[in-house]
């Protein structure tokens, strides 16, 4: 196989590369002093650095090229080394609209969300006014394997009813968070891949418990955070279900693939950082 960069790809490393070192690296030790004192607050610069890096036309850059009018025209293999640009800091990539989960969640909602879904959530997650949460880990059972999830979605007339508690549900914490998708069982007695189902939880639904953020070494990943999140009796729209009943791991396939490409590099970028860093010292 030929893993030669394209043209594109070498130009736009250039670019991220000096947007990094112009707008990012300068700012890095203020960025961290402000959010361990200032837990689950939003970093003041953080909505002008994004603004010069979509001006910069460095914005959403995730999206592959056979998305349309949705993506930047970059394939995979063009995006990789951006993300390990990127990753050089772990908390620069919301700065290009490029970071998890919400990279992934949106790819579902492109690759297999209704047009009134896109409208609804999509949009502004593309225009990076809202943040979004992904909630499919679970604390009883082997979470690894996405079949053990227990937590049910029960359909009732014109709405769902979802019942279970999630944790490390990534990105729950941030202020801007506005919408969860939720992973669940429709059907626990269907063939074992075809039981789960995915659907939209607006934040703030009722039924909805966010139990507290957890920590990693007791660094609690401020605002982004992982959360242990209670849902009880939780109601939305039948239309908010994603694609259909039991195609839950379906889209967690397809959401899951890129989204490893894009960890494993932005991990490559850092640890490339740490190593330099450690050479100089």
């Amino acid at each position: 196989m030929n893993f030669e960069y394209s043209e594109k790809s070498l130009e736009m490393q250039e670019r991220v590369s000096a947007f990094m070192e112009t707008h990012v690296y300068p700012i890095e030790k203020e960025y961290e002093e402000f959010v361990l004192t200032n837990p689950w607050k939003i970093y003041p610069g953080m909505a002008d650095l994004k603004e010069k890096a979509r001006a910069a036309g460095l914005w959403n850059l995730f999206l592959g090229k056979e998305y349309g009018h949705l993506s930047p025209g970059l394939t995979n293999l063009e995006y990789a080394p951006l993300c390990e640009i990127m990753g050089r800091i772990p908390w620069a990539p919301e700065i290009f609209n490029c970071s998890a989960p919400d990279t992934g969640n949106m790819e579902v909602l492109a690759k297999y969300g209704t047009s009134e879904q896109q409208e609804e959530w999509l949009k502004p997650l593309q225009d990076g006014k809202i943040r979004s949460a992904f909630l499919m880990t679970e604390p009883d059972v082997a979470s690894s394997d996405a079949t053990n999830i227990e937590t049910s979605i029960v359909r009732d007339g014109d709405e769902y009813v979802i019942n279970g508690r999630k944790w490390w549900s990534s990105g729950a914490m941030n202020p801007d968070c506005a919408i969860y998708v939720v992973m669940g069982k429709t059907d626990p007695n269907a063939a074992r891949h075809v039981q789960q189902s995915m659907i939209l939880v607006p934040a703030g639904t009722p039924g909805v418990e966010v139990i507290r953020p957890l920590s990693v070494f007791g660094y609690y990943d401020s605002p982004h955070g992982h959360c242990e999140i209670k849902l009880t009796n939780v109601r939305v729209p039948a239309s908010n279900l994603l694609l259909g009943e039991g195609r839950g791991f379906e889209i967690a396939q397809g959401r899951l693939g890129p989204g490893r490409i894009h960890h494993c590099m932005r991990l490559i970028g850092v640890a490339q950082r740490s190593l330099e860093l450690m050479c100089v010292r």
